[in-house]
């Protein structure tokens, strides 16, 4: 399995550096040459899925690649692992390769209604690959757009409870994970994870935080990096003060489901999943009140365990998505310039 994982890793970094070191007008062919005809790709709201080379590089990475031409790829975290995401600890075997940072430039002209600007743009990134046959198969894809937003003064969203703009690389630890890595830190890492998502995130009683049992898997100095709208928390009692109960306010009977897929590589974790958490939305969250609609959340996590808990967490939460259900366009707010907060 090491030599399958390595060549994935390849397979993806060959591809990442086609199409980001591409003009818009060749990006169809690069994506022809890295992609199959049958390539899923699922995004971001205002996308839902792309189907096909030709498609991705039609709708969304030319038009990107026009409106910031000096865009760059920065990356954080790189890892890659065989799905493992079920709740009975199962999965179907599909190898992954992920990972997430910033995507950098300069707009000299607008995207999806976005205005150019003259400052610089660090656009949070996060992506899963799937991996088949020695092809790349399918992409699970978020970009931070409400952060953008933030970026451009054009906030959609209340101020941000935690840190705004906070996404840094690892702390104290090389997450660009190229070579192989301890098959058995590893699966430790992984079953973990496992305990966490499904014995911890999923037993809120709705009354008490302390049923979940953060604290068994959250370093008191935790650093969560939330998305835009939510903002990063730099202690567990800061997650659980400014997200996890706002959220769990909101969202009561939140429940992780069976996940996409569910990675580790030495002591990073990586999941997505479109869903990947289901409730109802019953209680206020930011400036919307309960809606009682039934929420599906498109996100992507990256954990790092540092000697028996998570000490780090990057997240994705496809905002304009969530929003979206709850009857609030987001893109016409930030058309609308923005409501000033």
């Amino acid at each position: 399995m090491t030599t399958a994982l390595q060549d994935a890793k390849a397979l993806v970094l060959a591809y990442w550096a086609a199409i980001d070191g591409a003009p818009a007008q060749d990006l169809q062919a690069k994506c022809r040459a890295h992609l199959p005809k049958w390539f899923r790709w699922q995004g971001p709201a205002p996308y839902t899925e792309l189907h096909g080379p030709d498609a991705l590089a039609a709708e969304y990475l030319a038009p990107l690649k026009r409106a910031i031409p000096d865009l760059q790829r920065q990356t954080i975290i790189f890892m890659a692992g065989v799905s493992n995401g079920r709740k009975d600890g199962t999965g179907d075997g599909a190898v992954w390769v992920a990972g997430t940072g910033y995507m950098t430039g300069t707009a000299v002209s607008d995207f999806l209604g976005i205005p150019a600007g003259t400052r610089p743009l660090r656009l949070r990134w996060g992506e899963f690959l799937r991996v088949e046959n020695g092809q790349i198969v399918q992409s699970q894809f978020l970009l931070d757009f409400v952060d953008w937003f933030e970026q451009i003064d054009r906030p959609v969203l209340p101020r941000p409870k935690g840190v705004p703009f906070v996404f840094p690389a690892p702390t104290g630890y090389d997450g660009i994970l190229t070579a192989p890595q301890d098959p058995a830190m590893t699966q430790e890492t992984l079953d973990f994870s496992r305990v966490f998502i499904y014995g911890g995130l999923n037993k809120f009683d709705k009354n008490d935080l302390s049923s979940m049992g953060m604290a068994r898997f959250f370093h008191a100095n935790l650093k969560w990096y939330g998305p835009g709208g939510i903002g990063g928390c730099l202690s567990l009692k800061e997650f659980e003060d400014l997200h996890q109960r706002p959220w769990l306010v909101a969202f009561p009977d939140r429940q992780v489901q069976d996940l996409d897929n569910l990675i580790a590589e030495d002591r990073m974790v990586g999941a997505s999943s479109f869903p990947g958490v289901l409730a109802t939305h019953t209680g206020v969250y930011q400036d919307t009140a309960a809606t009682g609609n039934k929420i599906a959340f498109n996100g992507i996590d990256f954990w790092l365990k540092t000697e028996g808990k998570f000490t780090e967490n990057w997240v994705f939460v496809d905002m304009i998505d969530l929003f979206n259900q709850f009857g609030v366009d987001l893109f016409a707010r930030m058309r609308a310039h923005g409501r000033k907060v």
